[in-house]
């Protein structure tokens, strides 16, 4: 009864690492290591257990979430031409905007957090990424072009990665629940 309570808190922590994804910290890796930490503790003899093969996709699972995030961003910027300044200020602001999105959400509970965080982060790597080409001397009409490929780079790569995390869940509970 205690390792099927353990199971739950597991599931629930993973949960609550994967809404972190949305704010572009690493969700998807504090979920392989919660899991990690879970199959390490979990005694083997125990109805819900986590084996190897369940911690290998979530491991390859990560990267690929990472892999989907950071190409889509990078494909985006480097199509309309945007320089490295522009592509560091692009993450720089929407980590800020993924902030204050959280709490520009908060009043609407969980999901006005998440729809916050995820159009404000994407508006933020807009925002860095035309601020970069300004500052590099690019014309205005050339900076907000790489800020849209910014946005759309960024909104569509954390869509990706969040995808993947729930894959990861789903993993977790075929393996807990075999």
């Amino acid at each position: 009864m205690l390792s099927m309570l353990w199971a739950v808190l597991l599931v629930l922590v993973q949960l609550c690492c994967w809404l972190l994804t949305v704010i572009g910290l690493p969700g998807n890796w504090l979920m392989v290591i919660v899991a990690s930490a879970y199959a390490w503790l979990a005694p083997v003899v125990a109805p819900a257990t986590l084996g190897w093969l369940a911690l290998s996709l979530l491991i390859a699972l990560a990267v690929l979430g990472e892999v989907g995030e950071l190409a889509a961003s990078a494909v985006g910027v480097a199509r309309r031409g945007g320089s490295r300044r522009a592509a560091l200020l692009a993450l720089i602001g929407s980590m800020v905007g993924g902030l204050l999105g959280v709490v520009a959400g908060a009043p609407v509970p969980v999901v006005g957090s998440v729809v916050g965080a995820l159009l404000l982060a994407s508006l933020g790597a807009m925002g860095g990424a035309v601020l970069g080409e300004r500052w590099a001397g690019r014309s205005t009409e050339q900076a907000l072009s790489v800020g849209q490929a910014a946005f759309w780079g960024r909104l569509l790569g954390t869509l990706s990665k969040v995808l993947t995390g729930g894959i990861m869940i789903a993993v977790t509970l075929a393996a807990l629940l075999k």
